[in-house]
């Protein structure tokens, strides 16, 4: 556990003292007590002689883990900042135009996480603390902790961005609002919701240049991608992409929409929400509020004459029936399923009710994926003895050992033997049992072969697979 976390750390201690010695000694000040001053070291020895200057008080230290005091020293200075910026915010009166250090410090924020491939950024209230968790790489890292009443403010100027009702913290909300950073406009959603303490936000950063990528640049293997290209070039049929949240389904998707996105293709998408905008394509925002739901957008969509339909998620039996209809009516239709491997899609198609000749006569490729994080190159090693790959941690990393995500998958192609094993009712063993015979591979045995070319641990390996 990093004892880091436990603590709303007084950067002001620290903003005076040069650095290069708090990273020479393995130091930083967590704040001040009424007898002392409480530094954190992550050094088995200290020169207390050599810290004394710094500090009116006699010192008491905690020990920390090396890494955990690594990747704290390492972005120091704009902690720093966010802390000055949090004070002068909460030194002016109320929230108004004049109170420009809060939308400085949401900046900063923004900045710094869009410089470090942040997800989402999560602003948590605690009993006594305003936590703010920043997900890297599909983790969660606590990047700043401040006392609770900075919390008003930056619930508001979130609202104020999203165009949201400030006094409202009851009650969910969800908006969105874009804001310019480096040159560079980003969309942000938002999602608030009420908890024993106050309220919990996250905003998702979306960049639609992350988004739209090349499908044969997102890491797919070379035998899954010709597959889902072959697939993709039908004129009809049913096409899912399964996983669990946090698996990247939705860039998959997104690649396989501007794989297909042709000025001879009218493409129309239905999703919860609309996360990216893409040029040429038609897309639906669904809005329960107004019964604008999955249900009565698939009953009128096919009056719109597609040609391809993107269902962001198939939810329910009905959504399931209607996305079956639209497939054997001459459309290829691709959508999502929470589903954990491509054999166990064809029972939840089942579980929803869709007959087994509907599904053999629809359903053309099931890709289950998910994302794995790689060791990093530049600190990463092996134990020969062990044969295991290990996590060192470097500032490269910000000392947590991993760099990046790897996209790890398996595809599954219905041919004929497998449509008439499905409208037969064979069990799943033996559909599995064939379709290993044509060379289907898990995604365990993917996921299992990173670990033994050393992109990836065991540990990673258990965690999402």
């Amino acid at each position: 556990m990093n004892k880091l976390l436990e603590y709303n750390i007084d950067y002001s201690l620290s903003l005076n003292i040069d650095k290069k010695i708090l990273r020479k000694y393995k130091i930083l000040p967590l704040k001040s007590q009424e007898l002392s001053i409480l530094i954190a070291t992550s050094s088995k020895e200290q020169d207390i002689d050599q810290l004394l200057p710094f500090f009116n008080k006699p010192i008491q230290f905690i020990n920390v883990h090396n890494n955990d005091m690594n990747a704290e020293l390492q972005y120091l200075e704009f902690k720093e900042s966010l802390y000055t910026l949090a004070k002068e915010a909460l030194s002016v009166s109320d929230m108004n135009d004049e109170n420009s250090y809060i939308i400085d410090f949401m900046d900063k924020l923004f900045s710094f996480s869009i410089k470090n491939n942040v997800s989402d950024i999560h602003f948590e209230s605690m009993n006594t603390s305003i936590v703010i968790r920043l997900r890297i790489d599909g983790e969660l890292n606590q990047i700043f902790r401040f006392g609770i009443h900075l919390f008003p403010l930056v619930s508001s100027i979130i609202k104020y961005f999203g165009n949201l009702d400030i006094s409202q913290r009851r009650i969910p909300l969800n908006g969105r609002f874009s804001r310019e950073i480096d040159n560079i406009t980003y969309d942000m959603r938002i999602s608030t919701i009420p908890t024993i303490h106050g309220e919990s936000i996250v905003l998702r950063i979306l960049n639609n240049g992350n988004i739209q990528k090349d499908i044969n640049k997102i890491g797919f293997e070379e035998n899954t991608l010709l597959t889902i290209k072959k697939t993709l070039q039908l004129n009809q049929g049913l096409v899912l992409v399964t996983g669990p949240t946090g698996s990247g389904k939705t860039t998959s998707l997104y690649s396989m929409i501007n794989f297909l996105n042709t000025e001879n293709k009218k493409i129309i998408t239905i999703e919860d929400p609309v996360e990216y905008k893409l040029d040429g394509v038609m897309q639906v925002n669904i809005n329960e509020e107004i019964e604008l739901n999955y249900k009565s957008v698939l009953k009128n969509i096919l009056r719109q004459d597609p040609d391809i339909l993107l269902i962001g998620e198939i939810r329910d039996t009905a959504s399931l029936q209607i996305a079956i209809q639209a497939s054997l009516t001459g459309h290829l239709v691709i959508a999502t399923l929470h589903t954990n491997s491509a054999m166990e899609t064809i029972t939840r198609l089942l579980d929803l009710k869709a007959e087994p000749y509907l599904i053999s006569s629809t359903l053309k490729m099931v890709l289950s994926q998910r994302l794995l994080r790689v060791l990093c190159l530049e600190c990463k090693e092996k134990d020969t003895v062990l044969s295991k790959n290990n996590v060192i941690g470097c500032s490269s990393c910000n000392y947590v050992g991993y760099k990046n995500r790897k996209i790890v998958s398996e595809v599954l192609e219905i041919d004929d033997t497998i449509a008439s094993m499905i409208s037969s009712s064979k069990p799943i063993n033996e559909i599995l049992e064939y379709a290993k015979k044509i060379e289907f591979t898990t995604l365990k045995e993917n996921a299992m072969r990173l670990v033994d070319n050393g992109n990836t641990t065991l540990e990673e390996f258990y965690s999402k697979v």
